[in-house]
């Protein structure tokens, strides 16, 4: 069982903004970025743009949660950065995971 940590700093975010790779697409916005350990971090983005407080901490719940059940379809060792577009603003979670897990395959990290 693999176990990821939390991208917490602005200078890691910054870094996987300008190294990493990008992909996108109507919900989410991933960047992934090779790192030098062994697990991967995620780091998940909501603007203000999106909705207030609580609409994004759950659109936060959701994009963690749906990483959290298909962490072993990830590879390991990257930085993963992931940016919560408006459009997701009233989606499910299986929209959300079916984003996530898209963005993984389109970045080749799945």
């Amino acid at each position: 069982m693999k176990f990821s940590e939390s991208l917490k700093k602005n200078r890691d975010f910054q870094m996987v903004y300008h190294q990493g790779k990008s992909q996108a697409n109507k919900y989410l916005i991933m960047y992934a970025l090779q790192n030098a350990g062994t697990r991967n971090r995620l780091g998940i983005s909501v603007s203000k743009k999106v909705g207030n407080s609580v609409v994004r901490h759950h659109l936060t719940r959701l994009v963690r949660e749906s990483y959290r059940l298909n962490e072993e379809q990830f590879q390991s060792g990257y930085d993963l950065v992931v940016i919560v577009r408006p459009s997701a603003k009233e989606k499910s979670y299986h929209e959300i995971e079916s984003a996530l897990l898209h963005l993984g395959g389109k970045l080749g990290i799945r």
